[in-house]
């Protein structure tokens, strides 16, 4: 505290020539004010100590946050990171996602996939008015043309017949304001229809080529173009392979065909995700001999993340040291040396270290047998040969080590996800009830003559999303109309959108349809006038959902997967993908390392853990400082008053006396 100057009669007084000394009333309650203050400097030394020590703890705070976010990224998508490696890059390439597994595929790419090309026949200008302007429709439907020969002179076909793929037809109009061939171009691509159109000019009396370029690759992606109102138009632009043909077909819609260790495959476009689990395949080139596609685990970003791992924990741990250490050299301590709690956190986390996860199907149950472990500083050192020998060899059981994972007995039993609450261990797993798809089936065999605008509409509800197809016209095969039937639902946008889709199968004609998924929400429901030509009167059910126990307690069930609600599995999830009710084996659960440091360190960070703790205490001992600095303040504010006060009444008694002594010395002199 600084104290206030204070106006006292600090110099001599003089009467009559003779002088008297005055008391320093300034000096002497600054001097006492002095001692006063000396409480408050220890206070405010107090106070600086714990702030240093508030410091201190947000260091090791801040690393501890780290090592936290090391662990959490030895999780799933750490560990389920796979390369894929082709062996002729010109003709394939891939990536692999987090569910792929590793494997080695061979692979012949015969055919790449290709979209149709039709070309108008040549214009003398691209910019002069085509027909008379009324208003037309052009109207584009895609499908598959089959059969029939394709001339190679003029690019049509004899005898083919077209399948609309069921998907919505697409239209686009041409009146005066555009009936040019650059003005229908471009309407063409505004509309965004699935056809890309350009204009070529080729050199010739009429150079310029209306050109149409199917946005999808694929057999079923041919065009079929409708023209309603000009005629002039219509002679332009009409385009049915089945009939009459006024295009011209320089490019085929083609399937991409290859073989995958040997198996015959087609497919609609050159990237191909649904072969390999969890690869996606991109063709670009035909192959003469096999091309070798391998898929392993991204070793290198895991080591990388162990060795990180590492780094964060030593990181914590000099952290923790460097604040509780003594330096017998330049004899300093750390800002909190002895501190008891920092103690217990370094010891628990040298304890997490020797975590053994008790369960893991692929043998790895503690960091020493992947080549981590301690050095004389209580620092983790890693054996490089040792860790990537692990990698190379049992990759899942180093996976397993880190991250969660369940194994069960059952083949068609397997571990899905686990609570922050499920605890390691092996449950027994019994089903009282298998899950079950829902479906619609037919009373009578289906009509197989479909009429346009009799019975050519159905409408279907599946598992909630709602769609309506209309079937092309004509008389099909049992056989043939399911697998109709299953296209345009299947490829109708509500449906595919939602990532949903229906099986449809005939036995002896009468159809039935299953839903991709199981459980409660499984339905299927059907409507429109095809419905009763096709189901006569349907029977729809309604899906199950699976139903048992785990670990002899009360389970949930929802479509195949089975959650226990209770005790040490709580929150433990497994699919039940067939086989039968009853006893259905056992189901292994391992936390996994990762896990449970990260639930460790949380605890130790959290608002009740012990740095929050000496926080709160160290901010509450500044808090009860600062008041008592507060009350001395106050206490020696007043104490320099009434002490100046005193003094200088003490300093005018004094002056008053040696004034009456001085007088009484004059008088005497005189007698």
């Amino acid at each position: 505290m600084t104290t206030s100057s204070v106006s006292g009669n600090n110099a001599a007084t003089s009467s009559a020539g003779i002088t008297t000394p005055s008391i320093d009333v300034a000096g002497i309650v600054s001097s006492l004010m002095q001692v006063e203050q000396q409480p408050i400097t220890t206070l405010n030394n107090q106070i600086s100590s714990y702030n240093a020590k508030i410091s201190a703890l947000g260091t090791v705070q801040s690393a501890l946050a780290s090592f936290q976010t090391a662990t959490q990224g030895l999780n799933n998508l750490t560990f389920n990171s796979f390369s894929a490696t082709s062996s002729n890059t010109a003709a394939l390439s891939a990536t692999a996602s987090s569910i792929a597994k590793p494997g080695n595929y061979s692979l012949t790419v015969s055919q790449l996939a290709q979209a149709q090309n039709l070309v108008v026949a040549g214009q003398a200008s691209a910019t002069t008015a085509i027909g008379s302007g009324a208003s037309t429709t052009l109207t584009f439907d895609f499908g598959t043309i089959s059969g029939g020969t394709l001339s190679t002179s003029n690019g049509t076909y004899t005898g083919a017949s077209f399948a609309s793929n069921g998907s919505a037809t697409k239209s686009v109009t041409i009146d005066s304001s555009n009936n040019t061939l650059s003005g229908i171009r471009d309407a063409i691509n505004a509309a965004n229809i699935g056809v890309t159109a350009s204009i070529i000019n080729d050199g010739s009396a009429s150079p310029y080529r209306l050109v149409l370029t199917s946005s999808a690759t694929g057999v079923a992606n041919s065009m079929k173009i409708s023209v309603s109102g000009d005629a002039t138009l219509g002679s332009l632009l009409s385009e049915d392979p089945a009939g009459t043909q006024n295009l011209s077909q320089t490019s085929a819609a083609l399937n991409a065909n290859f073989t995958v260790n040997g198996i015959a495959i087609s497919k609609a476009s050159n990237t191909v995700g649904d072969v390999v689990p969890g690869v996606t395949l991109n063709l670009a080139a035909t192959s003469a001999s096999p091309i070798n596609l391998g898929i392993a685990p991204n070793t290198s970003s895991v080591g990388t993340a162990i060795n990180g791992f590492v780094t964060a924990y030593n990181d914590a741990v000099k952290a923790i040291q460097s604040q509780t250490s003594y330096d017998p050299t330049t004899k300093t301590a750390g800002t909190l040396q002895g501190d008891i709690s920092l103690s217990i956190i370094q010891s628990q986390m040298a304890a997490m270290l020797t975590t053994n996860i008790g369960s893991n199907p692929n043998g790895l149950t503690n960091l020493t047998q992947i080549g981590i472990g301690f050095q004389k500083d209580g620092t983790l050192a890693v054996d490089s040969t040792k860790l990537n020998a692990a990698l190379n060899t049992n990759y899942q059981g180093v996976a397993n080590l880190f991250i969660a994972a369940g194994n069960a007995t059952d083949s068609l039993v397997s571990y899905t996800s686990a609570g922050s609450t499920t605890k390691a261990g092996t449950y027994g797993l019994n089903i009282t009830q298998l899950s079950t798809q829902g479906t619609a089936v037919g009373s009578t065999a289906a009509g197989l003559t479909i009429t346009t605008g009799t019975n050519d509409t159905l409408s279907l509800t599946l598992d909630g999303t709602s769609t309506s197809v209309t079937i092309p016209a004509g008389t099909y095969t049992a056989s043939a109309l399911a697998t109709q039937l299953q296209t345009l639902i299947n490829g109708s946008a509500p449906i595919s959108g939602a990532g949903k889709s229906v099986t449809v199968s005939q036995t002896a004609g009468v159809l039935t349809f299953t839903s991709s998924s199981y459980g409660s929400s499984s339905n299927v429901l059907v409507g429109g006038n095809a419905a009763s030509n096709l189901f006569g009167t349907p029977t729809q059910t309604t899906g199950l959902d699976v139903a048992g126990t785990i670990n002899g307690l009360s389970a949930t069930g929802s479509g195949q997967i089975l959650t226990s609600s209770l005790g040490d599995s709580q929150g433990l999830s497994v699919a039940i993908q067939g086989g039968a009710t009853g006893s259905r084996g056992t189901i292994s659960y391992s936390q996994g390392l990762s896990s449970l440091f990260s639930s460790q360190i949380t605890a130790m960070l959290g608002i009740h853990g012990p740095i929050a703790s000496e926080t709160t205490q160290f901010n509450s001992n500044i808090s009860d400082a600062q008041n008592q600095i507060n009350a001395l303040n106050a206490k020696i504010a007043l104490d320099q008053t009434n002490l100046t006060n005193q003094y200088a009444q003490l300093d005018a008694m004094l002056g008053s006396m040696n004034s009456l002594s001085s007088y009484l010395t004059q008088q005497l002199a005189r007698l």
